[in-house]
């Protein structure tokens, strides 16, 4: 019984986490050395557009995120997920995404 509460409660995201970092893509991770002299922003487009898929990079680990849409107006920047993430697939089920600091 306890554990079907727990696998019910893990499949709704009551045990959701706070994950900070950069948007990213799965092919450059934190460096976007691909497209030289572009904005990272660009590169990140790019490679999305391509056969890769938005990610955050939280400062040692690449870590793909399910919503695929939202992430795009946040492309290179920081940003605060909340979400829950999947050891295996190292994807975070995205709940919500909200910019971590202003534009300068």
């Amino acid at each position: 019984m306890k554990r079907t509460i727990l696998l019910l409660a893990l499949s709704n995201g009551l045990f959701a986490e706070t994950f900070t970092g950069v948007i990213t893509d799965t092919m450059c991770g934190k460096s976007h050395n691909m497209m030289a002299g572009q904005p990272d922003d660009k590169c990140i487009a790019a490679c999305v557009k391509g056969s890769s898929q938005y990610a955050l990079y939280d400062g040692k680990t690449v870590l793909k995120l399910s919503d695929q849409k939202t992430p795009a107006k946040f492309a290179a920047r920081r940003v605060k997920i909340t979400g829950t993430l999947d050891e295996k697939t190292h994807t975070i089920k995205v709940t919500s995404m909200v910019l971590s600091e202003p534009r300068l």
